[in-house]
């Protein structure tokens, strides 16, 4: 039922609640109950009308119920509840969609009872505006402190609600609270300790407000202009609806305060602007600020330009007006950059230093002010934390408003904005989704691997955003680990040969191309040694492997985990990010450490030993999970070598924090001048001082057929054909083609986790092709069943697409709700098909499933990995458009048990070696023995002259002579040599490799 039938006066009310508040003024209406917590509106979501929970991560919304309470405010009941939230939380009330909004205009605001337990803590308080429900419309904001003890009424005047600037389901609506529209309201719970809350008798209350029928706007919070130039502050006035103006507005205004200095530095001016009664709405007018120009260098100098609204809403913000910093050898582009650096860092405050080496998430800029205030050196974007509508000019609009802030600063140091586009800019949707690195490593074609980061770098850059969290350089040495399909592979030296993504992310090692509109700072992730933590070493929540430690020789540490990091160093990667894991070297004396507080190696090795100058970027939150006090946190990690943290939601207790620790000398001032300094030299190299904006002038291209022709082509190169009994694959036009299977039609497990959101999900998420769409646009005769219910009978061959759903990092482990088992649905489609017809099974997923006790039934097998968004590169393959060529990156395991297992083990009995891969549409070279030992003598010789290319041609034909002798009947002596062999190929060893593959041919 609707809230204001709940109860018939305020003289009931008061009859009930003899301690409420409820005197009121003439002529002001009663109030109207919203939620009394009676048990009248129940625990549901949209459509319906209810009371639900949210949260960033599946731990975070809170706990509800309804409680008997002597003390309720309202009635016998109250809404109490518990939270511990790492990110952020809360509950909403939300009137049901299939009824009426409810208005609101006819009052001055609402109130409810808050029991405190005055723990300083901010709760803030949304209400919902406008759109198609409350999960579609406008958000506005307010919030209040728990700064008191027991039962207290809170009232929240609509006035003090403003407009979310850093989310909106769609992007608002009028950008006025028209409160005619109203479909109810949310509270968002404090983050970072455990709390419990009480909470009763929501209601609306007193007289509307005249001011919330208009309001004055200006068009920017910052207005940044040359020394000597006018700054133009235009202020508009608006009204709900649209309507013209009832009454008139006036807009006084004077400029006073700030840093600049009137008569000296600018023309003081003041005045009055009058809006007439039935002036339209959205009309503007302009007020003039004249700046004075001088010889002298200086900073950038402020003028808050002070405005006062009568019969209107004021702006949410005084206008600054900002005379830009000129004069300075840091802003010659001229100059080199560590003479830039240098002069900007010498004249910087330890606060402005501080601001630097802080990162904050753009959806805790609930007061972008902030960035000004506390000089925050960097924002990022989480994995599904997007501007709406999640456009390219959203995201270019979004960022340039961030970046403006900046402006409002002494030196007027832009922001560096970053996002985890790991697979493409796999944040935005309408970008170009490549497959995740599992499957660019199944290429083994490091010249592919550089066009996907060139495609993702344009993309990315062409939003605004000119830094990238990726690659992700782990070695990935046990398959139950969730972010194992972030990685290019097991061995190395495959992870090494596909750096070459680094080169089309950033493009020269120098960095001289990082300033162009279609190049990125990349980040090489996560160091060290993430890929090899123990199963069951976690102690992150459920995970069971991620987060975990690895524990390791001094050799094989050097050898497997460090060796891609050399490698990224010589590449001029700009940014490393230090992994959630701990790292415990046998015989160090250390046991495990958080590689966060691992001086050893981010100072000693990494910037040490590696020589590598850019910057190293902390991982979300990951300090906290450092010992001891958060000051402990701050020192350890930045004393380590961390130069920017990235606290996403606590940015300002950590730069005040980081000053503290610097002021009480336990961080020393060079310390954090070297992080700054390595943060400053990016900025310049990506050109930054000269062009903070966004540069949408590759926008155009962001999902071109261009761009997608190259993801395209990576899903082709990336299957590998496991088995192909019968020569199934490829298929013809001719015959007919019996689908089925969970993932042939889903784009969403086709592309997996990190698509839109952190974890991905199943469905039509984003634009693209799936692989059943592929196949029809390929002209084949295809007739579709996903759990292959439809009759099997008349059809040629059948291809059944199975495997994983999304998931992202520790989410995803092995053992937490994860396995590697084909699910019951799968099983039973693989049966049906293949009882029925020939068939060949394509695996859609991160890593290897467990297929052998099916594997005889199974005609051709298809490790498909995570394709992304063109499932036209699949069906390329199957139908022969182009040869299958992928080989794997991985094992393939015969059953869990033998986990972890990876080439070089000694015991070494694979379902499928590291490197296998059949191919179709090439000639398999004939011959034995002896045509073996002559491809050994021949790529030794290409060995030892440097040819790389004749010498892995010859290699090739020396493995596809391997695999079709032993027509699918591997065993234990044939797999070890033969996974060696690509090993050694990967290192340029072609004359050894071809003698492995000579010992793996005859044990066949």
């Amino acid at each position: 039922m609707r809230r204001t039938a709940l109860l018939a006066s305020a003289a009931l009310l008061a009859g009930l609640l003899p301690w409420a508040a409820t005197a009121r003024a003439a002529g002001e209406p009663a109030p109207v109950p919203v939620d009394r917590f009676e048990g009248e509106v129940p625990f549901a979501a949209q459509p319906a009308e209810g009371l639900f929970t949210w949260g960033g991560d599946t731990d975070d919304p809170p706990t509800l119920r309804l409680a008997d309470r002597a003390d309720a405010p309202d009635g016998g009941k109250v809404l109490t509840g518990g939270y511990d939230i790492s990110g952020y939380g809360g509950f909403t009330h939300d009137f049901a969609a299939t009824a009426p909004a409810h208005d609101w205009s006819a009052h001055q605001g609402i109130r409810l009872w808050w029991e405190g337990r005055n723990n300083g803590r901010k709760i803030t308080f949304e209400i919902k505006d406008g759109g198609a429900h409350g999960e579609a419309s406008e958000l506005w904001t307010t919030s209040f402190t728990d700064d008191f003890t027991g039962w207290k009424q809170i009232s929240l005047p609509f006035t003090d609600f403003t407009y979310r600037t850093d989310y909106q389901p769609v992007g608002g609506i009028d950008h006025v609270l028209g409160l005619k529209e109203m479909w109810g309201y949310a509270v968002t719970l404090p983050p970072g300790a455990k709390g419990d809350f009480a909470m009763d008798g929501v209601e609306l209350y007193g007289k509307a407000d005249q001011a919330l029928h208009a309001s004055v706007t200006t068009d920017a919070p910052v207005r940044p202009v040359e020394e000597g130039g006018t700054a133009k502050v235009k202020v508009t006035v608006a009204t709900t609806g649209e309507a013209p103006l009832t009454d008139p507005v006036t807009v006084t205004y004077a400029t006073a305060g700030g840093t600049a200095t009137a008569g000296k530095d600018y023309t003081p001016v003041s005045g009055t602007l009058t809006f007439p009664a039935g002036t339209a709405s959205g009309t503007v007018r302009t007020i003039e600020v004249p700046t004075r120009r001088d010889r002298t260098a200086e900073p950038a100098e402020t003028i808050p330009l002070n405005l006062t609204a009568t019969g209107a809403k004021a702006p949410a913000e005084t206008p600054r007006i900002v005379i830009d910093a000129h004069g300075l050898p840091y802003l010659n582009a001229g100059l080199p950059v560590k003479k830039r650096v240098a002069d900007l860092l010498g004249r910087m405050s330890l606060a402005e230093k501080a601001g630097q080496m802080t990162q904050a998430e753009r959806g805790a800029m609930t007061r972008p002010d902030d960035i000004a205030g506390y000089a925050l050196g960097s924002l990022l974007s989480g994995g599904g934390s997007t501007p709406t509508p999640n456009t390219p000019e959203a995201w270019a609009k979004m960022i340039d408003a961030f970046q403006l802030r900046t402006q409002a600063t002494r030196f007027q140091v832009p922001l560096l904005y970053g996002v985890d586009a790991v697979h493409g800019h796999n944040n935005l949707s309408g970008a170009t989704v490549m497959p995740h690195n599992i499957g660019i490593g199944a290429t083994r074609d490091p010249r592919l691997a550089h066009r996907t980061g060139a495609v993702t770098a344009a993309e990315v850059r062409a939003t605004g955003v000119p830094w990238d969290f990726a690659p992700c350089l782990c070695v990935s040495r046990d398959e139950r680990w969730g972010r194992s399909y972030e990685s290019f592979g097991e061995d190395p030296a495959l992870v090494e040969s596909m750096e070459t993504v680094i080169q089309g992310l950033q493009g020269r090692a120098d960095g001289r191309d990082l300033s162009r509109n279609d190049k990125v700072l990349a980040t090489a992730k996560h160091f060290v040694g993430d890929g090899g933590t123990a199963y069951g070493s976690s102690t992150t929540g459920t995970y069971t492997i991620d987060q975990g430690v690895t524990k390791v020789t001094r050799r094989q540490l050097e050898d497997i985990h460090l060796a891609p990091y050399r490698e990224a160093v010589d590449r001029g990667i700009g940014t490393v990010m230090p992994s959630y894991s701990s790292l415990d070297i046998t015989g160090d004396g250390k046991g495990a450490v958080k590689m966060h507080a691992r001086a050893d190696m981010i100072n000693g090795v990494l910037k040490g030993r590696m020589g590598f100058s850019g910057f190293v970027i902390s991982d979300w939150n990951a300090i906290d999970q450092l010992p001891g006090d958060y000051a402990a946190h701050v020192r350890a990690s930045v004393n380590a070598g961390v130069d920017m943290m990235m606290v996403p939601y606590g940015y300002k207790e950590f730069s005040t924090t980081l000053a503290d620790e610097v002021k009480a000398g336990r961080i020393s001032e060079r310390r954090i001048d070297d992080a700054v300094s390595r943060i400053l030299t990016e900025k310049f190299r990506l050109g930054l001082f000269e062009h903070p904006y966004a540069d949408t002038s590759g926008a155009a291209a962001i999902g071109s057929p261009a761009h997608r022709e190259v993801a395209r082509r990576a899903a082709a190169e990336s299957q590998v054909l496991l088995k192909n009994a019968g020569g199934v694959l490829p298929l013809k036009k001719s015959e007919k083609v019996y689908v089925a299977g969970s993932n042939a039609d889903d784009i969403g497990n086709q592309t997996g986790g990190w698509t839109l959101t952190w974890q991905g999900a199943s469905g039509n998420t984003v634009p693209g092709t799936t692989i059943l769409q592929g196949l029809r646009k390929a002209g084949g005769d295809v007739t579709y069943s996903k759990d292959a219910s439809a009759p099997t009978g008349g059809y040629d061959v059948g291809v059944v697409v199975v495997g994983e759903t999304p998931y992202a990092e520790g989410v995803g482990d092995v053992g937490n709700g994860h396995d590697l088992k084909l699910s019951a649905a799968d099983q039973s489609a693989v049966d049906k098909v293949c009882a029925a017809m020939r068939c060949a099974v394509l695996i859609v997923s991160g890593r290897p499933q467990l297929i052998g006790d099916r594997l005889d039934e199974i005609d051709a097998l298809v490790a498909s990995w995570l394709p992304g968004t063109e499932g036209e590169g699949v069906a390329d393959v199957l139908y022969g458009r182009r040869p299958f060529t992928g080989q794997l990156p991985v094992t393939w395991p015969k059953s869990e048990s033998q986990l972890p297992i990876n080439v070089g083990d000694p015991a070494y009995d694979p379902q499928f070696p590291y490197g296998w891969g059949l191919t179709t549409l090439t000639e398999v070279p004939k011959g034995g023995t002896a045509t073996l030992r002559d491809l050994a003598v021949r790529a030794a010789a290409a060995e030892r002259h440097g040819d790389a290319r004749t010498g892995r041609t010859l290699v090739t034909e020396a493995r596809l002579l391997v695999q079709q002798r032993t027509a699918g009947h591997l065993t234990e002596a044939v797999a070890g040599p033969f996974a060696d062999a690509d090993h050694l190929l990967l290192t340029g060893r072609y004359g050894k490799a071809v003698e492995k593959l000579a010992e793996a041919y005859r044990a066949a």
